[in-house]
């Protein structure tokens, strides 16, 4: 059973893996911040992405942000938040060494229980349209890719530079 706190999976597909999905909070930053520097084309913001910010994130979204920890390590994980209509999740991840094993969909699951713990009906993500794994992961797991509308940006505040991993 999938609980709001965390839980176990083990997966065998002719090589066993076992990992866990449980609540992030903010002493796995340098973890997952560590993680997020490891994902190709990854983009990250000085500001919103810093401890700081991510704390900020998680204390305005308490018990919905993931990770998913195998081998004693954080391999996997999702910030997830609200506005009281549509969640979202960002930063969805999962380490390239550990991914086609589960996790991605296991966290995703974890975060939807979550969010619909909290009377959410809709979740929104943003895939960068080049990122092709991620797309085609999404649409695989039967999410749909809306072309009915447009995203718009209006920074307001410069120093928050936008970076993207090599």
């Amino acid at each position: 059973m999938i609980t709001k706190d965390s839980f176990n999976v083990t997966l065998d597909l002719g090589v066993h893996m076992d990992y866990t999905i449980r609540t992030m909070d903010i002493s796995d930053y340098d973890e997952v911040y560590d993680l997020w520097t490891t994902i190709h084309g990854f983009a990250m913001r000085s500001i919103d992405d810093s401890k700081e910010g991510v704390k900020r994130f998680l204390d305005r979204n308490p018990g919905l942000s993931v990770v998913a920890v195998a081998d004693g390590k954080i391999v996997g994980s999702i910030l997830v938040g609200h506005d009281g209509r549509h969640g979202c999740f960002y930063h969805v991840c999962v380490h390239e060494n550990y991914r086609k094993n589960g996790i991605g969909r296991a966290m995703a699951t974890s975060a939807m229980v979550r969010l619909k713990s909290e009377g959410i009906t809709k979740i929104q993500l943003v895939a960068f349209t080049d990122n092709q794994l991620g797309n085609s992961f999404w649409q695989a797991e039967q999410w749909v890719e809306r072309k009915d509308l447009n995203v718009y940006d209006f920074t307001l505040n410069d120093e928050n530079i936008i970076a993207f991993n090599k």
